[in-house]
């Protein structure tokens, strides 16, 4: 059985860390691979906010790939992905998405799920939200994407940062129908 071919974008929206979570819990599913495209904030925003290098990023995927590469696989509907994940998704490539503005691979690839049908899941990282940030959510919804915001659930008793990271990462693997023990699911209340 080939492996499912799963497409990680990380922009440089504040939150890198969920997209390098994504691709850590992505390696440990034996029948992934990834596709990972960096935005040039988005190295910046990883030598910011956490201890990885972009480096290592890039060997945490299976395959990476130029921002600037149109001529990369992803850039085709030809080339046959079970989805991608725009993790964070700042609200730049969000309206470029919504518009149809593909001028790099990960607008042209987010184009390409959209076009195919495909999954893409988007993980907005912004707040307060400005009208022009719903009008281009609801744009790419019509569209078919769904939206991930990491919005914290407290159910679980989060006692870390990385719990509540993990929480948001097991949604996102969730709506790819992958196994993962990222947190602790709600089972409902025994009422008394």
């Amino acid at each position: 059985m080939a492996a499912q071919k799963i497409v990680v974008a990380i922009t440089g929206a504040t939150g890198a860390i969920y997209g390098i979570r994504l691709l850590e819990a992505l390696k440990e599913c034996p029948d992934v691979e990834t596709h990972l495209i960096l935005s040039g904030w988005a190295e910046k925003t990883i030598a910011l906010e956490t201890n990885h290098s972009v480096e290592a990023v890039h060997k945490m995927a299976s395959c990476s790939h130029d921002l600037l590469n149109m001529k990369a696989p992803v850039a085709s509907g030809s080339f046959q992905v079970g989805g991608m994940a725009v993790i964070p998704c700042s609200m730049k490539t969000l309206a470029a998405i919504a518009h149809g503005l593909a001028e790099n691979l990960i607008i042209r690839a987010a184009d390409v799920m959209l076009k195919e049908r495909k999954k893409l899941i988007l993980v907005p990282r912004e707040t307060p939200l400005s009208v022009i940030h719903i009008e281009n959510m609801l744009a790419v919804t019509k569209a078919g994407a769904c939206l991930v915001p990491p919005m914290p659930a407290f159910y679980n008793h989060p006692a870390t940062i990385d719990d509540l990271v993990n929480h948001l990462v097991g949604r996102v693997m969730d709506q790819f129908g992958l196994s993962h023990n990222l947190s602790r699911r709600w089972c409902g209340i025994n009422a008394p």
